[in-house]
């Protein structure tokens, strides 16, 4: 599979989603809800990278598993932060949380299927 005419790489676009989490912590309002939720969505949304990271050096089947299962916990805690975001109008060009929050949607989507593979090669191995 290819993105941008190179190939897929899930830990790469896990990396720049956290870049991007960055940039957007950076401007959000320095009042107490924003750096509040700044603080929030870059410790949920910085995670996934690197527990996928981890995820890839997994010492079982059920390890991996387990480390894909808290990326998606951070992946869908960082799509809520998004929403409140753009909710709360902390943003002035909401716009740019649109691409944000889809391709949180698209990450979550491919670590539920993940997931889903893993747990059924693991059940294939149990029989």
């Amino acid at each position: 599979m290819s993105r941008d005419g190179k190939k897929f790489d899930l830990e790469d676009r896990l990396i720049d989603f956290a870049v991007r989490i960055l940039d957007t912590a950076q401007v959000l309002p320095k009042t107490k809800a924003g750096n509040h939720i700044a603080g929030q969505i870059i410790r949920c949304g910085t995670a996934p990278a690197s527990n996928y990271g981890e995820a890839q050096s997994a010492e079982s089947r059920s390890d991996f598993i387990h480390k894909m299962k808290i990326s998606l916990k951070e992946l869908r805690e960082t799509r809520v932060w998004l929403l409140m975001i753009g909710r709360a109008k902390l943003i002035k060009l909401e716009s740019k949380l649109e691409p944000l929050i889809d391709e949180s949607n698209q990450l979550i989507a491919i670590f539920v299927k993940s997931i889903k593979t893993a747990r059924g090669k693991e059940t294939k191995l149990l029989s």
